[in-house]
């Protein structure tokens, strides 16, 4: 059985056993999180959620995904700007599809 559900704004589609990364979730290393905007589950659809339906996950590790660069540069301006950025994350093993 699958699962789509909503977290951070954004959706995510799980099966039993799936690793996912979410955005950071506060919530410590091992600690289960339960997700219950659940918007299909199975052969059930919602409208817009389905009642009663959730997904339990169990937290493995919070990180930092890889550094990107931002540049702007305006030619012949002497205009230059250089910046950094890591989003953080929070990576997931779904336990537990409740429908």
């Amino acid at each position: 059985m699958h699962a789509i559900f909503v977290t951070g704004g954004k959706q995510y589609r799980a099966q039993v056993g799936d690793v996912l990364y979410l955005e950071k979730l506060e919530a410590e290393v091992g600690t289960e999180v339960t997700f219950d905007q659940v918007l299909l589950a199975g052969d059930k659809v919602g409208t817009p959620v389905v009642e009663g339906a959730k997904v339990i996950a169990t937290v493995e590790k919070q990180g930092r995904g890889k550094k990107i660069v931002i540049f702007k540069m305006k030619p012949k301006k002497n205009y230059r700007k250089k910046q950094g950025h890591r989003q953080a994350y929070t990576k997931v093993v779904v336990k537990e599809i409740v429908a």
